[in-house]
């Protein structure tokens, strides 16, 4: 079954979302860029705030591919206690060679989401790479949130070949990038495991702009039921088990 994800800036926005019954609360800085991070200490408090409830991600920001950048940018984010951290791949040629063992100098409770975009040159060919250097899952999202969305960038027969190829691959799969109410009954049959928004849950539709309880309501409606298990195996939680493992021990 696919979960609603939603993006927002901190504390006060996380729990607007909860009201709203999302499945994941995704914390980034979506006036800065596609995956721009928030101060730890931001994140950190947004984890407190949703207390287990539901998932928390958060990005670890756009970066270069130099491996100590990388290590330390992820683990700042791995000691808020999110329970995924997303990192933007905007180059997937020089992000290929770093992924060995890359997973071995990070924390043991990182779970990490790769990002490829849409709408800069993307190469499939990642996410059987991202699964050997042992990522946790997988997302499709845009650069470019004032452009097309990313039903503009790539057709739904691709769109689907991403889905698929993720899926065999063992990874969480996530689709996003200015994704509005109108694409999300054709998303939803290719059966991704999150599909993320926010500019559609925003007044005007403008990602920078607060929150709109309506517009929420709007996506989530679209949506089935939301589900209370938070996905810490994802074998059991994509197979609809209703017995949920312990979350991951925190150092």
């Amino acid at each position: 079954m696919t979960r609603m994800l939603a993006s927002v800036t901190g504390s006060e926005e996380a729990l607007l979302v909860m009201d709203a019954q999302v499945d994941l609360v995704d914390l980034k800085d979506p006036v800065a860029g596609a995956l721009a991070a928030l101060p730890a200490d931001v994140v950190a408090g947004a984890v407190a705030t949703v207390a287990g409830r539901v998932p928390v991600s958060a990005t670890a920001g756009d970066l270069v591919p130099v491996r100590r950048q990388v290590i330390s940018a992820v683990r700042r984010i791995c000691d808020t206690g999110v329970d995924y951290v997303k990192i933007g791949m905007l180059d997937p040629a020089r992000w290929a060679p770093l992924l060995r063992g890359l997973r071995e100098a990070l924390p043991a409770e990182a779970r990490l989401i790769g990002v490829v975009f849409a709408d800069q040159p993307h190469d499939f060919s990642l996410i059987e790479a991202l699964a050997t250097a042992g990522f946790a899952g997988v997302m499709l999202d845009t650069v470019d949130k004032r452009g097309a969305g990313l039903r503009r960038h790539v057709d739904d027969r691709q769109l689907h070949e991403f889905v698929s190829r993720a899926r065999g691959a063992g990874l969480l799969t996530g689709l996003a990038g200015s994704l509005g109410v109108d694409d999300i009954e054709a998303l939803l049959v290719m059966a991704p495991d999150y599909l993320g928004f926010r500019g559609a849950l925003c007044r005007r539709g403008a990602r920078g702009d607060r929150l709109d309880p309506a517009a929420m309501q709007a996506v989530r409606a679209r949506f089935p039921a939301p589900l209370r298990a938070a996905p810490w195996a994802g074998s059991s939680w994509r197979s609809g088990s209703p017995e949920v493992p312990s979350p991951p021990a925190r150092r």
